[in-house]
């Protein structure tokens, strides 16, 4: 096994790491997948907490700072732009070849001087150690380790890293758990812990409920990761998608059980998160405008339909005002359910990394939830020319029928509500395909120019 550098003799004398560490990263972050600024020159990087959390391995909080953004905390402990990222480093005196592209590069000055640091979640060792840690309840300077005490979580669960990283990262322990560690960190509790808990003491058996997690006391309170049961049999809603596509079969059938598994996962955040009161339409309206401006700032090709997209919003004022608001899951498409067996089970509750945590955790329509299901069929049907628009039309209606039968209500007759928040989606994947996935680009785009001059 590869010499790790033990640091804990060192840590008092390390009031200054990012001497040693900030070119690289500075140089490293932005290229991954997960850096939410990359859009942004890094001018700054601040060092917010670190703990050693085991020989050879640094946990890190750092604050990235952009252009017109410092990164000082305000008093109440958040951060501009909530650019806060969790790192694990592993130190090691000589490197390995099996680093790959988690080699993030030998230090030059400072304490860690000829040190090689890289990505501690591509090692195995680190992974392991890590598990361990959320198997036995305690603390590691600011951080807390708990677990469900009727649940056990054996030891020596092979660990692998998920390749299909998003906005955080994942790791698979021996096909049984899966632990999400999040990267951009935000004060307060993740939705994704949040929601999965109180669903399944609700009964809800649609979500995975959360096994152990981790979070910080310091610089803010904040959930670090979870770890969830991992469905090995399982398979997700936009492979399924395009292999029926594929294969030119019919997905209605599955799209009718996803639409009734929706709507009983939106009863169930209902009983657990009872909210008082309809949604304000009037606010949203203007939210969704706000966002539409700075979307077609952004990405130019916008422009154009600014004037029609905008009518979509303005009818939100005087269409039917839909159902009360409630938690919902804030970011549902065909990659966050997984089938297994005749079942489907919805996953990643943290919503939109990119908005607020605030705004995450508050009540919205479920209509918002039910467009951004309706847009992933979109999606699926545009993978593979020429296009199948019927097979979009046709898995619509099967998910607004099977969401009908167990809801009590038809998202086909809230016309313009439906319209809003389908066109308020379609924005923001605009907006993440012009700095992700500039190749996708026309998949949101032909649905922006459909939704402003048709208006359905």
């Amino acid at each position: 096994m590869p010499k790790t550098a033990s640091l804990r003799p060192d840590l008092p004398r390390l009031a200054e790491p990012m001497e040693s560490l900030g070119g690289l990263l500075r140089d490293w972050l932005p290229r991954q997948r997960w850096f939410a600024g990359k859009d942004r020159p890094v001018t700054e990087l601040g060092l917010l907490s670190m703990t050693e959390l085991f020989p050879g391995c640094l946990h890190l909080l750092v604050h990235a700072g952009h252009a017109g953004h410092t990164g000082v905390p305000s008093p109440g402990g958040s951060f501009p732009a909530g650019d806060c990222y969790q790192l694990l480093l592993g130190v090691r005196e000589q490197p390995s070849p099996r680093l790959g592209r988690a080699l993030i590069g030998r230090v030059q000055d400072g304490s860690l001087a000829g040190l090689t640091v890289y990505d501690a979640l591509h090692d195995p060792r680190s992974a392991q150690l890590l598990l361990d840690r959320l198997r036995q309840p305690g603390t590691a300077g600011p951080l807390r380790f708990d677990c469900d005490p009727d649940q056990r979580v054996p030891a020596g669960l092979v660990p692998r890293l998920l390749d299909a990283e998003q906005s955080n990262s994942s790791l698979v322990y021996g096909d049984e758990y899966i632990l999400k560690v999040f990267r951009r960190i935000q004060p307060g509790v993740n939705p994704d812990l949040e929601v999965p808990g109180a669903l399944a003491r609700q009964g809800c058996h649609r979500v995975p409920a959360p096994v152990a997690w981790f979070q910080t006391r310091h610089p803010f309170k904040a959930t670090l990761g979870v770890l969830q049961p991992y469905l090995r049999d399982a398979s997700d809603g936009w492979t399924l998608g395009l292999n029926a596509l594929a294969a030119g079969d019919d997905f209605t059938v599955q799209a009718r059980a996803l639409g009734a598994a929706t709507a009983e996962v939106h009863l169930a955040l209902a009983s657990a998160f009872p909210v008082g009161g309809p949604g304000e339409n009037g606010q949203t309206a203007a939210a969704m405008t706000e966002r539409l401006d700075a979307a077609a700032h952004c990405v130019p090709a916008l422009k154009p339909f600014v004037p029609g997209l905008r009518t979509a919003f303005a009818a939100l004022t005087s269409c039917d005002p839909g159902p009360p608001a409630q938690r919902i899951h804030g970011d549902l498409h065909l990659g966050q359910v997984l089938r297994a067996g005749r079942e489907w089970f919805v996953i990643d509750f943290e919503g939109e990394p990119s908005r607020p945590l605030s705004e995450r955790r508050s009540a919205h329509s479920p209509v918002r939830d039910i467009a951004g299901m309706l847009r992933s069929f979109d999606y699926a049907a545009r993978q593979r020319r020429p296009w199948r628009p019927e097979w979009a039309r046709r898995c619509r209606e099967a998910y607004c029928a099977g969401y009908a039968a167990r809801a009590g209500w038809d998202p086909r007759t809230k016309h313009g509500l439906l319209r809003a928040y389908e066109t308020d989606r379609a924005v923001y994947e605009v907006l993440y395909e012009a700095r992700h996935r500039p190749d996708w680009l026309p998949v949101p785009m032909a649905a922006i120019e459909r939704l402003a001059v048709r208006g359905d």
